[in-house]
């Protein structure tokens, strides 16, 4: 990404995190006059040991110069996570390893050994992504549950695009918004790691005109490489259905990702997806 668009995300995330928190958790005083949720900038700034105006000047988004250890007490001030405070390091230093070091690679097929994980997780639908959220690998389960992947030209298998574009989508998840935001925490995280990446800077902005949904949520989106949540569906075919998100890196010479949808123990989701799968293979 160019420099200004590298400073306005540091710029947004910065303002975003402050919001989030409240001055009781980071143990300052309530007050009665403040106007906006969250943290002033002169408590953040208090918080993490710098002047005012620098950290003013950090979050216009200014071009100033910046060290780990600062950047380590502002992550310390706003309360990041580990995927947060990577996050912040790659936007101020510009750090991340980027396009020059990791292209992005035509995948046509993953490795035998990834494929037989796929079959194997024979009721839990599993996706393998790449960097970009790029579709490259799936199982018949996933098939099932979301669509037939193998369906759609390869150019179209991104799962942010499709999240906004297919209506299966959104007719699936009950929650829509927390399953977009889990791809788009992961998709934040990638945003800053490969800061050099120029794709990702067009990709964003296709979205946000295309989905003004997708400015919202994009906005709103943590930084996390590896979200753990819990999904409900209501599948046209199979009903309520409860799913158990897992994310995995894939380690290897190329950055896949393995997204297992693992049916809730505690509901009847598994038995319902195997009567779906049987009833299609009858069909």
């Amino acid at each position: 990404m160019s420099t200004q668009t590298r400073l306005q995300a540091l710029s947004d995330f910065l303002k975003a995190r402050r919001a989030a928190i409240s001055p009781a958790s980071a143990g300052l005083p309530q007050g009665t006059r403040r106007r906006t949720p969250g943290l002033r900038r002169e408590e953040v700034a208090q918080l993490a040991g710098v002047s005012n105006t620098w950290y003013t000047w950090l979050e216009q988004g200014r071009d100033i110069k910046v060290s780990p250890s600062v950047l380590d007490c502002i992550a310390a001030a706003l309360q990041l996570t580990k995927d947060e405070r990577s996050y912040l390091f790659a936007l101020a230093l510009e750090n991340g390893p980027g396009a020059a070091l990791y292209p992005q690679e035509n995948i046509s097929e993953i490795n035998p050994s990834l494929q037989k994980i796929l079959q194997e997780l024979t009721t839990c639908p599993t996706i393998i992504s790449d960097r970009r959220c790029g579709i490259v690998g799936w199982n018949e389960a996933a098939a099932h549950v979301f669509l037939d992947f193998a369906k759609l030209p390869p150019e179209e298998r991104n799962m942010i695009s499709l999240l906004f574009v297919r209506k299966e989508f959104k007719r699936l998840a009950v929650n829509w918004q927390q399953f977009v935001s889990g791809y788009l925490s992961i998709f934040r995280a990638y945003y800053g790691q490969y800061v050099e990446d120029r794709w990702y800077d067009d990709f964003i902005a296709e979205m946000k005109q295309q989905h003004p949904e997708f400015n919202t949520l994009w906005e709103e989106s943590r930084v996390s490489s590896a979200p753990d949540v819990v999904l409900e569906f209501r599948h046209a075919k199979a009903g309520k259905m409860l799913f158990h998100l897992t994310s995995l890196q894939v380690h290897g010479s190329t950055d896949l990702r393995c997204s297992i949808y693992t049916p809730a123990g505690d509901s009847n989701t598994e038995a319902k997806l195997k009567q779906l799968m049987e009833q299609h293979a009858q069909e």
